[in-house]
């Protein structure tokens, strides 16, 4: 069993709001400060979204990601930086007519989804390939988009993170895989609680991991309570993990927690009650380096 993980800690994610807690980072210093924390901590990898400063809100705005990186890597902290293409797949049908969207739909197209990740070229950039109702809007993720996003981010020396959410999902990597569009072996983030998705608990866990395609390297998290359980489970599976703010706000029940790097410490201190220890970012390259494309 490997004895070292890769930690993705996720700084602040899209749908954790400012009053959920008063902790979430929403500025790009405040981004990067939590991420270069997080790493002294233990993360290999920052997962990254970035927020409009003035409202909260997620934004996409390239001059927001440009801040943040500039800043984590003028700090001298190393760690591997992953990028979300994440927002811009939202539809929320209008109830007068489902075929119109209504507020809060953020459809873009592909292009859009990726512009900041073929400017700065992270070494990590998350792609979803799930299509499913999340709270009050569909995600869409068309195949035809999940092509053309993954065609942009291979271009720029980009390694594509699968962000799966259910059977399904895994399934259309796998098409994708037999297609070309995905070079394996691919790193896959399985992702435990959304609702109507993968449930939060070891025995879908274990069938998930079961499905993937074989040597592909993986993560698994879970949202909320069950974050660190899952974790826990994750790594006596072979995977690797995450933790953060924008899967989870609580350190206890309820105790909200302080910052993303408390979330981090725990999840350090569990595995090494197992025996484990965290990668450090160059350990995490040199394990990602088996992942088709990375060219690092």
């Amino acid at each position: 069993m490997r004895r070292k993980y890769m930690l993705t800690c996720a700084v602040t994610g899209n749908i954790t709001t400012p009053e959920q807690t008063p902790h979430l980072p929403i500025t790009p210093e405040q981004i990067a400060n939590a991420a270069i924390e997080a790493a002294k901590a233990g993360a290999a990898v920052a997962h990254i979204h970035v927020r409009d400063p003035a409202t909260g809100k997620p934004s996409m705005e390239i001059p927001l990601y440009r801040e943040v990186i500039d800043r984590i890597r003028s700090s001298g902290t190393d760690v591997v930086i992953n990028l979300t293409t994440g927002p811009g797949g939202r539809f929320v049908p209008s109830l007068d007519n489902p075929r119109q969207a209504a507020a809060g739909s953020t459809l873009m197209s592909p292009e859009q989804r990726v512009a900041h990740i073929v400017e700065l070229k992270p070494e990590i950039a998350t792609l979803d390939l799930n299509t499913m109702w999340s709270g009050s809007a569909v995600v869409i993720n068309a195949p035809w988009s999940v092509t053309k996003m993954a065609e942009l981010i291979y271009s720029v020396g980009t390694i594509p993170e699968l962000e799966v959410f259910d059977s399904g999902d895994i399934g259309l990597a796998k098409k994708l895989m037999a297609d070309g569009v995905l070079k394996g072996p691919c790193l896959f983030q399985v992702c435990m609680g959304i609702r109507y998705g993968f449930d939060w608990d070891p025995a879908t866990l274990n069938y998930a991991k079961s499905i993937l395609p074989p040597g592909s390297p993986w993560a698994a998290f879970a949202i909320g309570r069950m974050e660190f359980p899952m974790l826990a489970q994750a790594w006596l599976l072979g995977g690797h993990v995450r933790v953060g703010l924008e899967d989870n706000i609580y350190l206890n029940k309820g105790e909200l927690a302080v910052s993303n790097t408390v979330l981090v410490e725990r999840a350090v201190r569990i595995l090494r009650e197992l025996g484990a220890e965290p990668m450090t970012a160059a350990e995490a390259r040199a394990e990602l380096s088996q992942v088709g494309g990375w060219s690092r």
